[in-house]
């Protein structure tokens, strides 16, 4: 330093404290990130968990940051979905502002919802509920299903949707088209069932007028 004529506190006021900046308002946070493709029902997979993006997304290819707190969603260098990141409970984070039209009129439902209309029916309705809730890959999708069956089964007695749905249960059939398919074909039976049989009456000619 005798050889520059300058002490250190020197060349750090001329040269370093100009070039420096504020340190950062909150403090370091380690991300990872990963590539992932939208799928068709607009969610992305992260450590078993989904997360949703503006449906627009569907099949694309988008950037995950997934921190301890927070998943956030890229789509060409533009966040487009953050979400707090999930280690239990519900499998799926959808932001209602997300979903198409179509699925955005069934956000006011729920499983448990579907689940107590069907178990006022019985236990078969409610178990088909149940089957078809699991079958689908996200929530809403088996929303419009239910609410389909819940159309059919409104013209029908209880005892005919229990007996449709056993057999729908039976056949592993969980949409609309084999539910009403059922539903025809259990009418149909039951007005071709064999006729009660004949009661007795003046008219009737017994064995003894043909001897």
């Amino acid at each position: 330093m005798r050889r520059l004529d300058q002490c250190r506190r020197d060349l750090f006021e001329t040269m370093e404290r100009p070039a420096l900046a504020a340190l950062p308002a909150e403090e370091y946070e380690f991300a990872e990130w990963r590539l992932a493709r939208v799928s068709t029902d607009y969610h992305v997979e992260f450590e078993r968990y989904f997360y949703s993006v503006p449906h627009g997304l569907i099949r694309q290819q988008v950037d995950v940051r997934a921190t301890s707190r927070m998943i956030e969603i890229f789509f060409k260098g533009k966040r487009v979905a953050a979400h707090q990141r999930r280690y239990g409970g519900a499998r799926f984070g959808t932001d209602p502002d997300h979903m198409p039209s179509s699925h955005r009129r069934y956000a006011e439902w729920s499983s448990e919802r579907f689940r107590r209309w069907a178990r006022s029916i019985g236990l078969q309705t409610e178990g088909l509920v149940i089957a078809i809730l699991a079958s689908r890959p996200h929530p809403e999708q088996g929303f419009s299903r239910c609410l389909g069956v819940l159309k059919l089964y409104q013209t029908i007695d209880t005892a005919h949707a229990e007996a449709v749905s056993a057999r729908a249960l039976e056949i592993g059939g969980l949409n609309c088209k084999t539910i009403s398919a059922l539903i025809k074909s259990h009418k149909a039976s039951r007005h071709t069932a064999e006729p009660a049989a004949v009661g007795e009456h003046a008219n009737l000619r017994g064995p003894g007028y043909f001897h």
